[in-house]
């Protein structure tokens, strides 16, 4: 083999592997981060399941010592109750939802961003590979999003783009492309694309426009910054302090 085509093959080598990191290196980020969720979500769950299951107790000791004596039988019964509540409070309150993220009107920026992070994790083994892999590189970009999109107002018209990208637009996409049959999802439509073709491409697409937003946010940042870092040089570069 000449050099030349020893050195195509090692190159080639070498961006297949590249590509196969940055693939799997998205698909570990993402699950670490999902995993923090919910260690997170079942914590708050165990404290409010914990508050419930000690105030039924509380109550029927209450109950029993200033109404009418607690016979075993009622103890029994409220403790059973509390098991329950406990039960069903740290179970259903800590297991992240896998439907769309619903975002109502108050919920902050960084939520919505994590509730749709979780989606896509969640959402992903049921996509084909090229759109996993689109889903890599878009979870990639959604840490640096979140720190800047947290400090924006949620009525900024580009934090108003970003949710309703996040919680409507590409949820949505996923969930359709979910219900078309998979004997369909092969074929080619008048435009010679099919349904995994569609998919891919509007992930991109959601993907490069949330990339836009997030870099005009930060640029805004930057251009607060060079401004205020202006006028404190104009305003105090040569005055001297007493």
């Amino acid at each position: 083999m000449s050099t030349d085509k020893f050195d195509l093959v090692l190159a080639r080598a070498d961006r297949v592997m590249r590509q196969i990191d940055e693939r799997d290196g998205g698909s570990r980020s993402a699950s670490k981060r999902e995993r923090h969720r919910r260690m997170s979500g079942y914590g708050r769950a165990f404290s409010r399941a914990t508050i419930a299951a000690a105030a039924i107790i509380g109550g029927a000791l209450l109950f029993g010592l200033f109404v009418m004596p607690l016979q075993i039988i009622g103890f029994v019964i409220a403790v059973a109750i509390a098991i329950a509540a406990f039960m069903l409070l740290f179970f259903v309150g800590g297991d992240a939802s896998t439907t769309a993220p619903g975002v109502p009107a108050d919920l902050p920026n960084g939520e919505m961003i994590d509730r749709f992070d979780s989606f896509i994790f969640r959402s992903r083994r049921a996509l084909p590979a090229p759109a996993q892999a689109e889903i890599d590189r878009l979870g990639r970009h959604l840490q640096p999003l979140r720190e800047t999109l947290a400090r924006v107002p949620d009525t900024d018209p580009d934090a108003q783009d970003a949710r309703r990208l996040m919680s409507a637009h590409l949820p949505g996409l996923v969930e359709r492309y979910l219900n078309v049959p998979a004997a369909f999802r092969g074929e080619h439509d008048a435009e010679g694309k099919t349904v995994d073709d569609r998919l891919v491409d509007a992930l991109a697409a959601g993907r490069t426009a949330l990339d836009d937003i997030s870099t005009k946010l930060a640029r805004n940042d930057l251009a607060a910054f060079e401004t205020q870092g202006r006028f404190i040089e104009t305003r105090y570069k040569d005055e001297k302090l007493s």
